[in-house]
């Protein structure tokens, strides 16, 4: 029913598993597991008489030698982190998890998360803007320790030979830089080693208490504080340069810190480039105002232009106010609402870094997106036209 994280293969448990499979064979910084793989999902989603006691023991023999420490329980679907698609986001994980009860809730969350709403939206989306649909038949489900980080972010190996290596990172864990709920540090880290950084306002911090996640606050002194110094940034760098030649091309990476130790939590194949006017300069003001009487600035999140209806989405209780050719306006783009970008035309969010799943997802699905557009949901109001520009950052209202 289980098998090993590091004997885990793309057709037996997926991309996500098996890339973290080689780096594990590989001695690589990755934390241990086990992984659920395809034929139990099948056999469980066709009703097989005694899968789930199966399973159930196997788990707990499992814990028996591993130990109650927390653990981290994560999609890895046929259709994920593949050379085409990533399904960043799309999936569910659960962090936290402590006993046997909760480990299989989590399971069972995964592999219903594989047909949600939002996993069959991306899918159908995708299919319309690449010439290939992905699959979407199985999922496999991670089952490996937690990081409890201080530190965490995502890495963007360089797409060609000398080229730079993208970092963004906040405090906590990984969840806030990924989500897209606070704007992250930015730092480039040139082949020569050298480096350049912009350090964000980081507002909010999450973190595990327990068997639960949390968002907090972060700590004044904190907010405006480097994440990583200059140090710490090329040896992720340098290692994020190792992964991708173990794993033959340019990587999507998430990383955490703990205690002065990196783990590696992800790589996945980088499906689609950087805004190609990304670059290292501050953009959106401090405090939300528009650069001019007409124009607000960010961060470049997914090239291309559009031209719409600015609809304010502050939660789940606006969606049903989108219509197909609108400018998604949000505070950050939770996966639930992939949806939404069926209809629209563009993304603006407040808060968010180029590599989080959003920006990951808009730029798969050939969507504008904006970023880190501070105070967008006040200053740009409901039923104008704006025209936002993905390659430059900026949105125009008219």
């Amino acid at each position: 029913m289980l098998v090993k994280l590091g004997d885990a293969t793309f057709s037996s448990c997926g991309g996500k598993a098996h890339a973290l499979g080689i780096l594990l064979r590989a001695n690589y910084p990755v934390p241990d597991g086990v992984v659920v793989p395809f034929h139990t999902y099948r056999a469980a989603a066709g009703d097989r008489p005694g899968v789930a006691t199966s399973l159930r023991n196997d788990i707990a023999d499992w814990l028996e030698g591993f130990g109650d420490a927390p653990l981290a329980v994560r999609s890895s679907a046929d259709s994920e982190d593949g050379s085409a698609a990533s399904a960043a986001g799309q999936h569910d994980s659960v962090l936290g998890v402590q006993g046997i009860d909760s480990i299989m809730n989590a399971v069972q969350s995964c592999w219903t998360s594989l047909h949600s709403e939002r996993a069959v939206g991306y899918r159908e989306n995708l299919s319309r803007t690449q010439s290939a649909s992905p699959q979407h038949g199985a999922m496999a489900v991670i089952v490996q320790q937690l990081v409890d980080a201080d530190i965490s972010g995502v890495m963007f190996t360089p797409s060609t030979p000398g080229g730079d290596t993208e970092i963004e990172a906040a405090w906590g864990l990984g969840l806030s830089v990924v989500g897209g709920t606070v704007t992250p540090d930015r730092y480039r880290i040139g082949d020569d080693g050298s480096t350049a950084s912009i350090i964000a306002d980081k507002r909010t911090r999450t973190d595990r208490r327990q068997n639960t996640v949390f968002t907090s606050d972060v700590m004044p002194s904190d907010r405006t504080r480097s994440t990583l110094d200059d140090r710490a940034a090329v040896r992720l760098a340098e290692l994020g340069g190792e992964i991708a030649a173990s794993l033959g091309g340019p990587q999507d990476i998430e990383w955490s810190i703990k205690e002065g130790r990196v783990w590696i939590l992800q790589a996945r194949p980088i499906t689609a480039a950087l805004p190609s006017h990304h670059t290292m300069s501050h953009t959106a003001t401090a405090d939300g105002r528009f650069d001019s009487s007409t124009m607000l600035t960010g961060t470049p999140g997914s090239d291309g232009h559009a031209t719409g209806t600015a609809r304010i989405v502050r939660g789940p209780h606006d969606f049903g106010r989108v219509r197909r050719g609108d400018i998604l306006v949000c505070p950050y783009t939770d996966p639930a609402w992939t949806p939404l970008l069926r209809a629209a035309k563009g993304v603006v969010t407040e808060t968010g870094g180029v590599l989080s799943h959003a920006a990951i997802v808009a730029r798969e699905l050939r969507i504008p997106a904006v970023l880190g557009v501070a105070n967008a949901t006040d200053r740009l109001r409901d039923n104008n036209i704006v025209r936002i520009d993905g390659q430059e950052g900026t949105i125009t209202t008219t």
